[in-house]
């Protein structure tokens, strides 16, 4: 019998803790690009980069107030980047909103069209 420090063997975790939800995935994204963007309430994702003619991972972030937050070159790309992967069923030919606080991505047009456009 293997020896384990304190005397006991750990505890087993259920695979229902272990593996968690699409929500929980969801919900963590949200929370690591608002950590890394400080202030944002909304990113808005691309393939394309204004300007550019050639599909470039690409992101705009928002405040709660709907003003641009700036955002250097890695911190855009790396956030788009984490996004696009974690949506891959999303067809990306257009800019999507993901919302931070609830981690819900929702096409940018849906969003203009609620009246919280940009």
């Amino acid at each position: 019998m293997p020896k384990f420090r304190g005397g006991r063997a750990p505890a087993v975790q259920s695979a229902k803790a272990v593996e968690p939800t699409a929500g929980t995935h969801r919900h963590r994204l949200a929370a690591l690009i608002a950590d890394m963007i400080p202030g944002a309430r909304t990113l808005r994702v691309s393939q394309r980069e204004p300007g550019r003619s050639w599909p470039s991972p690409y992101a705009r972030a928002y405040d709660a107030q709907g003003q641009l937050i700036a955002l250097n070159r890695p911190q855009g790309m790396t956030a788009a980047r984490w996004v696009i992967r974690a949506h891959p069923d999303v067809t990306w030919e257009e800019a999507y909103d993901l919302d931070l606080a609830t981690g819900t991505l929702r096409p940018a047009g849906a969003y203009a069209a609620t009246g919280g456009g940009r």
